[in-house]
C-alpha cells in the first residue's frame, strides 16, 4: 500500500509517499481501506516530535479517517468486512489502509459522505467535549472562539450555537469570518485589525464573555482571558500559533475564573463509554444534517505535504482532507 511516511522527526517537508507493507489487524482491531482522512494541526506536531505522545518511527501521520472495513481482528463483533466507519487513530490515517481500534470507531449510516465524515471526528468530538463536559456551557451564555475559522474553531462555533450560546467568532481575515457567520456566529472580531479586548467590549457593551475556546495559544490567550466575565471558563484546546501561552495566575483569582484543559484522547482513554456515547450522537447529527463540516480543500496522497502546510500556516478554513486512493 502507499503511505505518506514520516521517517525522521524533522517536520512535514521531509515526508514522502512510499510503498509499505499492509498492516495486519490484531485483537480488537479492524483494517480499513481509507476513503478520506482529515488533516489537523496535531499531525504537524507529531512529525516534529512535539505532540503529547511519540509515534514509533517510521509512521504515517493522520488522526482521523473514514473508510470501509477490509479485515477484522480476533474478538471483533461490532464490525464486519464491508462496514463503513469513521474513527480516530493514534497515527496512520494518511495511507491507503489503516489499523483502527474498534473502541475508537463508529459505524456510518448508508449514504453518509466519506469525505465529510472524515472531517468530523477529531474537530467536533473535541469541541463537543470541550463545551459540554469541560465548560458546561448553557443557553444565553456568551462564547468567544479564537481561531474560529479553523477546524476545531468552526466546529465550536456551530456547536455553541446549537447549545444556545451567543457566539463571537475571532479570526484573522474578513474571508475567514464570513465562513464563521455562515456557520452561525452572531458577532465577529478580526483580530488582525482590531484589538481583541476592545472588540469584545464593543460587542457586549463593556461586559465579558462566559467561555473562551482557545485552540490558538500564544500572544492572543492573555487578552482573551482578560475578556472573561466573573466566573468564566477558559478552555485550553491547543496551540496552533506554535507558542504555549503563559497566563498570570492572578487573573483567574481576580475573575473567579477557571482554566480548563481539553484533551480528547485522554477523555477517550479514561472514560470510553461516555466518549462512545458522544461520538454516536455526533454521527446521528451528521447523518441528519444537524452538523455540517466545512471542507475547504481536498488533496491526493501525493500532495499530502501541501495539505499539511496549509493547516500548519493557518491558511485553512474549516477542514482540509487527504484522499489516499
Amino acid at each position: 500500500m502507499k503511505a505518506l511516511l514520516c521517517r525522521t522527526l524533522t517536520g512535514i517537508d521531509d515526508l514522502k509517499v512510499e510503498e509499505v507493507d499492509v498492516p495486519q489487524p490484531g485483537p480488537g482491531e479492524v483494517l480499513v481501506d481509507v476513503a478520506a482522512a482529515g488533516v489537523n494541526f496535531p499531525d504537524v506536531l507529531l512529525t516534529q516530535g512535539k505532540y503529547q505522545f511519540k509515534a514509533p518511527l517510521p509512521f504515517p501521520p493522520g488522526f482521523e479517517l473514514a473508510g470501509t472495513v477490509r479485515e477484522v481482528g480476533e474478538g471483533v463483533a461490532d464490525f464486519r468486512v464491508g462496514d463503513r466507519l469513521l474513527a480516530i487513530v493514534s497515527h496512520g490515517a494518511f495511507a491507503q489502509q489503516c489499523l483502527v481500534k474498534v473502541g475508537r470507531a463508529a459505524l456510518l449510516p448508508a449514504g453518509a459522505d466519506m469525505e465529510v465524515a472524515a472531517a468530523t471526528m477529531f474537530t467536533y468530538a473535541t469541541s463537543y467535549h470541550a463545551l459540554k463536559d469541560r465548560a458546561a456551557i448553557g443557553p444565553g451564555e456568551t462564547l468567544l472562539v479564537l481561531g474560529a475559522a479553523g477546524g476545531t474553531g468552526l466546529a465550536a462555533v456551530e456547536l455553541g450555537k446549537m447549545m444556545g450560546a451567543r457566539v463571537i467568532a475571532a479570526a484573522s481575515s474578513p474571508e475567514k469570518l464570513e465562513v464563521c457567520r455562515s456557520r452561525g456566529a452572531d458577532d465577529a472580531i478580526d483580530y488582525s485589525k482590531e484589538d481583541l479586548r476592545e472588540g469584545v467590549k464593543r460587542i457586549l457593551g463593556g461586559n465579558g464573555v462566559d467561555v473562551v475556546y482557545d485552540p490558538v495559544g500564544g500572544a492572543i490567550s492573555e487578552p482573551a482571558f482578560r475578556s472573561l466575565a466573573w466566573g468564566g471558563r477558559f478552555l485550553v484546546v491547543g496551540f496552533t500559533s506554535g507558542d504555549i501561552a503563559k497566563i498570570p495566575l492572578n487573573l483567574p483569582l481576580l475573575k473567579g475564573a477557571a482554566v480548563v484543559g481539553v484533551f480528547l484522547g485522554g477523555f477517550m482513554e479514561r472514560d470510553p463509554d461516555a466518549a462512545r456515547a458522544e461520538v454516536k450522537l455526533l454521527v446521528e447529527w451528521l447523518a441528519s444534517g444537524k452538523i455540517r463540516p466545512y471542507i475547504s480543500n481536498r488533496y491526493p496522497l501525493e500532495r499530502g505535504i501541501e495539505a499539511l502546510r496549509e493547516v500548519a500556516e493557518r491558511r485553512a478554513k474549516g477542514k482540509v482532507v487527504i484522499i489516499p486512493s
